[in-house]
């Protein structure tokens, strides 16, 4: 049997501490999704309004834009990379401060 959960989770929001936790994670994570749509719809835009610029050969079939397509995963990717790296350096030490302390 596991232990009963006794976890007093008003006192976890009223902490300050927990307070600048949600904010620089909303923070990050906005900033990432603002960066990801732009990026994102940049596709769109460059293919209706730069059809000369997207249809420039850079290798045998390969153009611009199959390339700016295909470099919309390096963004995710890399984006997915910058999270994972902030959370584990820094999102992840404070919350386990506010949990080391609810014990």
């Amino acid at each position: 049997m596991s232990k009963p959960n006794n976890i007093n989770w008003a006192a976890i929001d009223a902490d300050p501490r927990f307070q600048d936790l949600h904010r620089k994670k909303t923070v990050f994570l906005w900033s990432l999704m603002m960066i990801s749509t732009v990026y994102y719809f940049l596709l769109p835009i460059g293919a209706a309004y730069y059809q000369d610029l997207f249809k420039v050969k850079v290798w045998g079939v390969i153009n611009v834009g199959i390339l700016f397509a295909l470099s919309e995963f390096v963004v995710a990717w890399t984006i997915a990379f910058l999270y994972s790296k902030k959370a584990n350096s820094q999102f992840d030490a404070m919350a386990q401060a506010i949990i080391n302390d609810q014990k």
